[in-house]
This record gives structure tokens, sequence and C-alpha cells, in this order.
């Protein structure tokens, strides 16, 4: 590894300033990082952590962002650093770890040739030593069968072997600092905890300094030894990560906390157990104004647009104390608000339905199969389900499970192999990613309007009129039906596809991981507006997703799924309180803890398993 000079922290930021145009990205950011510290990086989309992340790789330079202060990176100045010294620095004495790993592999190249490729751009050396190297980094963090898999394509890794080949490509080099953006945003919750987990064995055996980026909080609980928090550019709070998580000072991390999803009420205690949850209550929701202050729209650079705290002006700057009233308010209603559905006396997943209970949809013996021959399998294996009126059915797995595709061919957006599915109303969908549902080419209130005009609609006076009062009821300005997909949010852009699926008026809706990609504050507004959605129309919803403390919140049922069928099913208090199959245990295990103490003792769980597994 590059040698770093003898007592100097491995990185030094003071009074860092990005700006992008008119919007000031990081404003005034001051921190150090001791070799082989871990240091995590939260806050809201928006805060400023990845823009100020790319500054300690010179990644602003050419892009027009205007940086200055100070950073050194093992020595290096960074601002000052010409971009020969800028190219050594990045990969030989740190390297970084991107949230898309489909991005950042070209998809024509084979892995071991572009991790050789960097070996040798930083150290030179023989084709054949580049190979080797790769093929020992592979190994190194987890890859099976390296030296066969080295020579795979990006298509051929699954998501979480992608995310461990860019771990192996930044460590190709023996780097003093990894920069890890967001590392585990897009993972399901098992292989999200083997990342965090190799993460921790790089830093024990290699002595690697680590900063991570993360809108997770239990994500930085499992994985830093300090936590820094940030809001509009600006450091609100930092300290080690126990102390903070445990005992915030500042209003704002408060809220911040109290808007994560838990798997149980009170952090420290998200062992299984059977504590209350927090299901879709008719009663949470007071203000139909929630959510209106992600108004003002980001682009893909993490920038400083203020958090999305509720009523909030578009582009204006809320006071900590608002926000975290705001925040902290609806979950604290939300946590003490019991369902009026539970106790309904209403069954499993599996159970017949009495008569006249309100059934919507029902799934019978629901097969997918893709492929042929002996490549031939089947996604989904004979599932099935139904859901009622005014409830919410959870569907949870690790990626691959099938609960994508049986969430298409509820809506009948792929026909089943074999088995039936039967609806007794327009059944909508609402889908992972906004930015790749919404066509960029047209505005979105044409979006909102394409299931109008499918339906018949002719007239564009009542088409704009009825967009409004649906851009209207999912907390947007109904004047923007003009405007562009990237002029909103993440979590704005989720909004405008929810607006589409009711233009529909469905009676059911199924989201595909709805909240995956969003912080946690954009995320609780998501979802405390389907709860006002479902009060007011009587929706029923299916919620497909990994993050099982989400499914749990948001949940009256929950099927879990594992190799295309249902090995758990029932009231979400009983499987998650009680759960019977060792695969429901297994998810609830790997769920990130707001307890570093506790996080540790699974880490060293998993690691004692993965051993007797080998032996």
């Amino acid at each position: 590894m590059t040698p770093v000079p003898a007592g100097a922290p491995l990185v030094e930021v003071a009074d860092l300033h990005v700006s992008f145009g008119d919007v000031r990205a990081v404003d005034g950011l001051s921190f150090t990082l001791e070799p082989g510290a871990a240091l995590g990086v939260v806050g809201e989309s928006g805060s400023g952590k990845s823009a100020s992340a790319y500054a300690l790789l010179g990644l602003h330079r050419g892009t027009g962002a205007r940086v200055s202060g100070a950073i050194r990176v093992g020595g290096v100045d960074v601002v000052a650093a010409s971009d020969a010294e800028l190219r050594s620095l990045r990969g030989g004495l740190a390297a970084m770890v991107f949230q898309d790993p489909l991005s950042s592999l070209d998809p024509y190249y084979t892995i071991g040739d572009q991790i050789a490729e960097v070996y040798r751009v930083h150290k030179g050396g023989s084709r054949r030593a580049a190979r080797a190297r790769a093929i020992t980094v592979l190994d190194r963090v987890g890859i099976p069968d390296a030296a066969r898999k080295s020579r795979s394509r990006p298509h051929e890794f699954s998501g979480g072997m992608r995310q461990r080949a860019l771990i192996a490509m930044a460590l190709a080099c023996e780097p003093r600092l990894l920069i890890a953006d967001e590392p585990t945003t897009a993972l399901d919750v098992t292989v999200q905890a083997q990342i965090l987990d190799l993460l921790h064995d790089l830093r024990r055996d290699t002595g690697l300094g680590l900063l991570l980026v993360t809108h997770d909080v239990g994500v930085a609980a499992e994985s830093v030894d300090e936590v820094l928090v940030m809001r509009a550019g600006r450091e609100v709070e930092r300290g080690p990560v126990g102390s903070v998580l445990a005992s915030p000072r500042e209003s704002y991390t408060k809220a911040l906390l109290s808007a994560v999803p838990r798997l149980s009420p009170s952090p420290g205690t998200e062992a299984a157990g059977a504590p209350p949850r927090t299901p879709f209550a008719p009663e949470r929701r007071s203000s139909s104004n929630a959510g209106r202050a992600e108004d003002a729209a980001e682009p893909s650079t993490d920038r400083a647009t203020g958090p999305a705290w509720p009523a909030v002006a578009e582009g204006a700057e809320p006071s900590p104390a608002r926000g975290a009233g705001n925040c902290a308010t609806s979950h604290a209603r939300s946590a003490a608000v019991p369902s009026p559905r539970r106790g309904s006396g209403r069954g499993g997943v599996g159970e017949e339905p009495a008569a006249g209970e309100g059934l919507v949809m029902e799934a019978v013996g629901l097969r997918k199969r893709f492929g042929r021959g002996r490549a031939a399998f089947d996604a989904v294996d004979g599932v099935d389900l139904h859901v009622r009126r005014g409830e919410t059915l959870g569907i949870v797995g690790e990626s691959g499970s099938g609960k994508t595709t049986l969430g298409r061919m509820l809506v009948g957006l792929l026909e089943p192999s074999a088995g039936r599915v039967t609806r007794t109303g327009d059944v909508q969908m609402v889908f992972q990613d906004p930015v790749s549902s919404l066509n960029p080419r047209r505005s979105i209130g044409e979006s909102v309007a394409d299931p109008l005009r499918a339906a018949g609609e002719r007239d564009d006076t009542r088409i704009r009129a009825r967009v409004a009062e649906l851009l209207a009821r999912v907390g947007l300005d109904p004047d923007r039906y003009d405007s562009y997909p990237h002029e909103f949010s993440g979590g704005q852009r989720q909004r405008v596809g929810i607006a589409r699926a009711l233009a529909a008026e469905p009676k059911l809706i199924v989201c595909d991981e709805p909240v995956s990609a969003l912080d946690v504050t954009t995320q609780a507004q998501v979802t405390e507006l389907l709860a006002e959605l479902q009060r007011e129309l009587g929706l029923a919803l299916v919620f497909v997703a990994h993050d099982l403390a989400v499914v749990r919140q948001v949940s009256d049922r929950v099927a879990v799924m594992r190799q295309g069928r249902i090995v758990e099913e029932g009231e979400v208090d009983v499987v998650y309180g009680e759960p019977k199959d060792p695969y429901t245990r297994q998810l609830l295990a790997a769920v990130p803890s707001l307890d570093p103490a506790l996080a540790a003792v699974r880490r060293a769980a998993r690691r004692e398993g993965a051993e007797a597994a080998v032996a």
C-alpha cells in the first residue's frame, strides 16, 4: 500500500465548498479521517454527502463545479494537484466504489480484464501479472471460482457479485482509502449484510481507511466508527456512531433517526419479537400537503436543496426545529396509532376468504417459466394468494426470489405459464425506478394522462383538469403539467408514478420496490401518501420489497418468497414475531441494526455460520 506520512491523518478536509451554478452543495465542511478508521457520512438526498466524497478524489474537476477549501488525502493536496497526480491518487492511494455497478463496469469487457487494466495503469507489469492480481482480489472479496468467474462479463454476475467485483477493482492497487458511495442501496438484506461484512473484514485485515456515504443510518451503524450527519451541505452532528445514534444532540439528527423504519418500535430492540407494527392505518395522516417540500428538484449529482420536510415552500431552507417536528411527529403518530384492521380475524395469505369480504384479487397455482429445455427455470412456482379491499399484502424475499415476476403477473404485464389470476377491478403498478418508467421526452402531465386517453377520453380540457386533480392528490403542484421528469426529485417522480396509477381508478395497486432508492424521510413521505390514498379510496395494495423493516410498517399480512415459492405467510405480527421458516429467520437477522453492539454480535454470528458451512 502507498505509505501515508507518519502521524498525519489519512484525510484532511477544511472549509470545503462545492457549488454547481447557484446551488451550494457543500458549505464549509471540515473533517479528518485517521488511517484504518471508518467514517460514515449520512443525510438525505441533496445533503451534499456525495458531492463531498467526490471532492476527495478531485472528481469535480472539469465538470463546471466550483471547489474551494483544503483537501489532503494521504498527504496529496487534491485541489492543487495536477491531472497526472490525480490519476495517480485515484485507484492508487484511494479508490471509490460507486452505487450502481452496472454503470461503473464496461459491459463489453470481462470482469478480470477490467480489474487487470486498472492494475496495469497504476502498477505497470505484464498482462499475466495483472490477470493474476485480478483473480487474487476477486477471490479476496468472496467471488467463488475466481479464475473462471474473472472471464465473465458484468451481465453474467448478480447485483451482489457485481458490487463485489467493484470492490475487488478498488483493491487491485492496495489503496489506503476506500470511498464507498451508497454501496448497498440496491441490494437485498442478506447480500447487503455480506457486503458490509466484507468491508469490515477488509478494514480488519488490511488497515484500510473507509469513508462510507449512505442515506441508510442502519448501514452506517453496521460499518463505521464515527458518523457525520449532513444537511444542506453542512455538518449537523459528528461523533462516535454509538453515541450519535443512541443519544443524538441535534433535533435534525433525532428527526432523521425517527424516520428510519424498524423491525420493532424502539431503537436497540430489533431482534425478532412481537412488537406493535405501524401499517397503513387510516388515522395516520392529518395533512394532505406532506412531501411538498420536495418541490426543489435535484439533479443526478447530490446537491443541497434542503431536506424534504412537509409544508416548506419551494427552494426555502426549513429550520431544523420545523423539520424535526414534522418528521418526528409523523413517526410518533405512526408508531402510536394501531391499525383498525388488527385483530379483524382475517386469515393468512393462503386461506380462503369468507364470502362478501371484498376480495379484489386472487391468484391460484400461479407459475411462470422462463427459457427452454435444460435452461428453463420457474421464476414463480405454484403461488396462491388473495388481497381484499383496503388491505396491504407485503411480499418480501431476496433478489431472484420471484417477487417482481409475481407482481407483474398480478397486474397482467406477464402471462402466467400456469395457474390463473382473478381480478374484480382495474389493477395498476407503481414501479421501482420512476426515472426509467417515465418518458424523459414527455411532460409528466402527459404521462399521467396516458391511462385517461387509453380509456377513451379525448377532451384535452377535461384531461388537464383531471391530471391537475391527480397531481394535487399526490402532493405535487397541479400547475406542473408541462414539466419534465428531470425537473423533479426522486421522491417527486415516484409521486408522479402514483398519480399515473390512480388515473385508471384502480381497486388494487401493486408497488414494486417503490421506496428502495429513496432516503428515509422521503420513504416515509411516500408510504404516508399511500396510507392516505388507501384510507380515502379504499385501495388494496401489494407492497413488494426487499426491505423487511418497511414491509413490517406498511403491511397487514406478509408473504415470504424464496426461489419462486412462498415459504411462509400470515399476519405480519405473527410472521415477524415468531418466524417458523429458517429462511425468514435468516432474512430478519440480516436487517441492519441501529445498535452498533448488536450489529457486531450479528456479524460475528454470520461469520461463525459461514465458517461452519465451509467446514
